[in-house]
């Protein structure tokens, strides 16, 4: 029965998760993380490593998210259920639009809706990004800064990659190489950091 009520609370906690959210996956990381960390099911700290994890695994941020915590607490069921939660109001909602509400993005409630939204999506994305730039140069909260020498060692060497190619290649590096070139500075990183 405990397992039963496990599956059913990872499939309602990401089905509010995907009925809430507006914005795409980056926008879900604050509803994720607050859920995560009030149900006891990552620290805090594994929440921003994993953020990480799910950024260089293929698919969604919302669905590697999903299915990982539903698998650390409930096995592969587990991971079904909470990627079902995350995934049903989306499907629901654009079948709804598709099937009855054709017209609907053209009405002045609609464009209302979207008006609204934009800015408190904005400033989700925002925040996340600037929180996960604190935690990974070393803030802890609670005003404490104790700084993470290869998190930032990494941040900086990045950003002398991305403006050596904008400035000698005349190119914006793509996302998916700049996650292959940072998987690469931490691997060296972490290995020259050992070595010391």
């Amino acid at each position: 029965m405990a397992f039963i009520l496990k599956l059913l609370l990872l499939f309602w906690e990401f089905f509010q998760i995907g009925l809430f959210t507006f914005g795409g996956g980056f926008a879900m990381i604050p509803l994720v993380k607050q859920t995560v960390l009030a149900n006891n099911w990552m620290t805090e700290a594994d929440f921003y490593s994993f953020i990480g994890v799910c950024e260089s695994t293929p698919g969604p941020i919302a669905i590697n998210m999903a299915t990982y915590v539903g698998s650390t607490q409930a096995g592969p069921l587990g991971s079904v259920f909470a990627t079902l939660g995350v995934v049903l109001p989306s499907f629901i909602i654009i079948l709804l639009i598709a099937a009855l509400l054709k017209g609907l993005t053209e009405t002045k409630w609609f464009k209302g809706f979207l008006a609204g939204a934009q800015p408190v999506i904005t400033a989700l994305l925002l925040s996340t990004g600037l929180i996960m730039l604190a935690k990974a140069l070393g803030y802890g909260g609670n005003f404490a800064f104790m700084p993470n020498i290869e998190g930032i060692i990494i941040f900086a060497l990045l950003l002398l990659i991305i403006g050596g190619a904008k400035k000698f290649f005349k190119k914006k590096l793509s996302s998916i190489q700049l996650i292959l070139i940072s998987a690469v500075l931490g691997i060296a990183v972490c290995m020259i950091s050992e070595i010391l």
